[in-house]
């Protein structure tokens, strides 16, 4: 394991072996029962004592503050060991410590380790002990500004939204990003968790629709901007292009116009399903099937030739259904 912090720490680091302040301390060395490891990990001697030390703290169950500045130090080390910030958390709780200077260290560590899920659980179980989530969404923000796609970022802007009914300003938040990358999957994602918590009425539909319309006009090969179309449209139930024909109409203008974008063939592909099985009228019936035939063979051969077995078997699947009545 790299020792990120060695260099760093050079010219500052006094060894806790000779601090007088921990003299009354026995270090613990790791207990491992292979002594003969396959694949041996390379700790750096600092690396080694700190975590002795700790092991020491741990077994005694001291909780003080030079408890709590070795749980930085190690830290700092290995910022993913889940039971230092465990340690950490019962040593702050039976101090009393300052959790709001808490919150202050944890965003520098935050911000050096984004992707990291023990410290943004640390992030989290703080906020729930001041109850107080006042500085999260800037905190997200400022995380995603660097990584619009980090997960971890994504994940505690959810919750401290829903937690703390913190959406009021989160689609204009949504809106800027998509504007700023249109093809920001977890911008679109983050769209509709906030869209579907105010709820989807009708009208509400329509807008979601236009939007991706007008966003899907501007980029025709933007796999979020579709696949958020189909999720708003799925809102309204089984009768949606009864009640929103204007979806098939501009998806087919698309397609009239030269527009072969694989997404909207796949869309095309749903739209055309669904009137096929629930088409009363025969004709209507196979002439629907063969616009579905159509376009399958067309991505299996030409534009999603990767995944041809899949467009084949949609394909069959459909014969199949209309063979036997399942309508």
């Amino acid at each position: 394991m790299s020792d990120s912090g060695d260099e760093e720490w050079s010219t500052e680091w006094i060894p806790y072996s000779e601090r007088n302040e921990w003299a009354d301390v026995t270090p613990i060395q790791q207990d491992d029962d292979d002594k003969n490891p396959v694949v041996a990990i390379s700790y750096s001697a600092k690396f080694r004592e700190v975590y002795d030390y700790f092991r020491a703290i741990l077994a005694h169950k001291e909780k003080s503050p030079r408890a709590l500045e070795l749980t930085t130090d190690a830290l700092r080390l290995n910022p993913a060991n889940y039971t230092v910030w465990q340690y950490r958390r019962d040593i702050l709780r039976e101090l009393g410590s300052d959790l709001h200077q808490e919150l202050d260290y944890i965003e520098e560590v935050i911000l050096d380790n984004a992707k990291n899920y023990q410290v943004w659980h640390h992030r989290r179980v703080i906020v729930e002990m001041l109850n107080d989530a006042s500085k999260e969404l800037q905190l997200t923000e400022n995380a995603l500004s660097v990584d619009a796609k980090n997960y971890h970022a994504w994940q505690h802007r959810q919750w401290a939204i829903t937690t703390f009914n913190l959406f009021d300003n989160e689609l204009a938040f949504v809106d800027r990003l998509i504007a700023e990358d249109i093809r920001n999957n977890s911008a679109w994602n983050q769209r509709f968790f906030v869209v579907k918590h105010f709820g989807f009425t009708t009208e509400v539909i329509q807008r979601e629709l236009q939007y991706a319309v007008n966003r899907i006009r501007v980029v025709k090969n933007n796999e979020s901007a579709w696949n958020y179309l189909k999720g708003v449209l799925r809102q309204s139930g089984t009768t949606a292009l009864d009640q929103y024909p204007e979806v098939l109409e501009f998806s087919e203008e698309l397609y009239n116009s030269g527009s072969r974008s694989p997404y909207l063939l796949a869309f095309l592909i749903d739209l055309y399903s669904e009137q096929c099985l629930t088409a009363g009228d025969s004709n209507a019936r196979q002439t629907l099937a063969r616009k579905v035939y159509t376009l399958c063979d067309d991505m299996a051969k030409k534009h999603d030739i990767i995944r041809r077995k899949y467009w084949q078997y949609i394909a069959e699947q459909l014969k199949s259904k209309l063979d036997s009545n399942q309508l």
